[in-house]
């Protein structure tokens, strides 16, 4: 049979990102029709409002304007992950940090490692970097006369889920022919061999279509409800379960970090989002190592005492991941499909991915389901699983002794086989892109780079004789010296913001 009539069963960040990719696709097909059904019920959730780079090529290739988005969406730009107090006070002080850049280390970055690894003198990104003290100096990664999409200095960003989701929709409507139907789905008719049939909807009658995009959220309402699809639970690896949320209003000239700060505390860590109006503050707990009442007061006191003048909400968070995403004539996207915790945005970017590596390998007909359903599910399930190993790595690698949380996360059964291969592997030898041979992995050798020795990780030591000291400190000095210059030439954050809703960026 072929595949004429597909829906995707709810909206957010997650179903108008499917909608955007799978509609580009379907341009190409005129047979082919994409409608989005949405709850006019359930309100965006906005569980962290970052991104990564990754986002940009995404956004360019739906034809969205940068501009239209950064005005359009509060956006401010995101060039890392700032992580305060993920080691030992005591050890490394009261405020130790490391950066997660976003821009690629130098083509030299190897060399530069063993450098810092024999003398660890200043920080590892420090050194790495010049987006190091751009970030430390709250300095934009372009300027105003550079074209949209394009930087000095690699970039994601922060946004309001909402407004996002809302320009996601009119461009999907607009630009790609995506149908839009604003109704609840009530119940799920299955037909003879288990696939979908049908959706019975309140106010839209029973609708059928020869394919099915679940974005329905924690509800999983055909992937899980319908079609049963086992959850892969990762709580025993990651131990965060809850989160309480909490938008906090910024003083217009106030400075904007162009970075999210994840600050470590007892138990978890709290993620705080800078967007130009207000901050999104997130206190992401262990429900296991913490009550619920604790993680109010410490939040409260995170925020000077002025949490009670603010509506917070808290969220439980069930962490992992559907045993496949793709079953029958139905493909689970988004939060349906899984989730971890907010660290390093790894929400958007897998719903991102997933919904990309869809589009790319959509089938013509039923007949084309089991091969590509099979490469599918494969490549999905090993980028979850590279994930895990990543937002892993954060907390195993954290030498805090001061909560049973943190020395429970160093237990190696807490970790996967493959995560404890490399990090034996890593001992003795730095990061390379052998360590990285599939390109599914969604992070790569310089994103473990970045957290590995943020956070001091022992690889030994190479023999003075086997590093070129001139050679690096040529490189390390003209590391400094770009970093020295593009502080000086790069607009302070908030600057750089105020142009571009003034004036606009360079269209492409």
């Amino acid at each position: 049979m072929d595949i004429k009539k597909v829906v995707i069963v709810g909206g957010g960040t997650a179903g108008w990102l499917a909608a955007n990719h799978l509609g580009k696709a379907a341009l190409n097909n005129e047979l082919l029709s994409v409608t989005l059904i949405e709850s006019p019920d359930i309100p965006t959730i906005g569980v962290g409002e970052g991104t990564v780079p990754a986002i940009r090529q995404s956004l360019q290739s739906f034809g969205i304007s940068e501009t239209e988005f950064i005005r359009r969406c509060d956006v401010t730009f995101k060039q890392s992950i700032k992580f305060a107090n993920w080691l030992d006070k005591e050890v490394h002080g009261q405020l130790n940090f490391y950066h997660h850049l976003f821009d690629m280390p130098s083509s030299l970055g190897t060399e530069l490692t063993q450098s810092w690894l024999a003398e660890k003198g200043r920080a590892y990104a420090e050194v790495i970097s010049p987006q190091h003290a751009v970030c430390e100096a709250y300095k934009g990664p372009k300027t105003i006369s550079d074209a949209e999409y394009k930087g000095h200095l690699g970039y994601a960003y922060h946004l309001n889920a909402a407004k996002f989701a809302k320009l996601l929709s009119e461009n999907a409507r607009e630009r790609f022919n995506v149908q839009h139907i604003t109704a609840n789905v009530q119940d799920v008719i299955l037909g003879e061999e288990g696939e979908i049939k049908s959706l019975v909807t309140d106010s839209a009658g029973t609708l059928e279509f020869d394919f099915y995009i679940d974005c329905s959220g924690f509800a999983s309402l055909l992937i899980d409800r319908a079609l049963k699809v086992p959850f892969v639970d990762k709580a025993g690896q990651l131990f965060v379960d809850k989160a309480i949320t909490v938008q906090v209003p910024t003083e217009p000239n106030s400075d904007i970090p162009p970075f999210t700060i994840a600050t470590a505390h007892q138990s978890g860590w709290i993620w705080d989002i800078a967007l130009s109006n207000r901050r999104g503050v997130g206190f992401v707990y262990s429900s296991k190592y913490m009550d619920d009442e604790i993680a109010i007061s410490k939040l409260d006191r995170y925020l000077g005492g002025k949490l009670s003048e603010h509506n917070y909400r808290m969220i439980p968070m069930k962490v992992g991941y559907r045993e496949h995403s793709w079953e029958k004539n139905c493909v689970a996207l988004g939060l349906a499909q899984g989730f971890l915790e907010p660290l390093e945005a790894t929400s958007i970017l897998l719903t991102d991915f997933s919904a990309q590596l869809l589009a790319n390998r959509f089938p013509n007909s039923t007949s084309e389901f089991d091969e590509i359903r099979q490469q599918f599910n494969m490549v999905v399930g090993y980028a979850w699983e590279r994930v895990v190993d990543f937002i892993k790595l954060h907390y195993c690698l954290s030498d805090r002794s001061d909560s049973q949380f943190w020395i429970d996360n160093r237990g190696p059964d807490t970790m996967s086989d493959e995560l404890i291969k490399r990090l034996s592997l890593w001992n003795n030898f730095i990061p390379n892109r052998e360590d990285f041979f599939s390109k599914f992995e969604v992070f790569d050798m310089e994103n473990y780079l970045y957290v590995l020795y943020g956070m001091n990780f022992p690889t030994q030591v190479f023999p003075a004789q086997a590093i070129d000291k001139s050679n690096t400190r040529i490189h390390s000095d003209k590391v400094a010296r770009v970093a020295e210059l593009l502080v000086n030439e790069l607009p302070n954050h908030r600057e750089l913001l105020d142009k571009i809703n003034r004036y606009g960026l360079q269209e492409v």
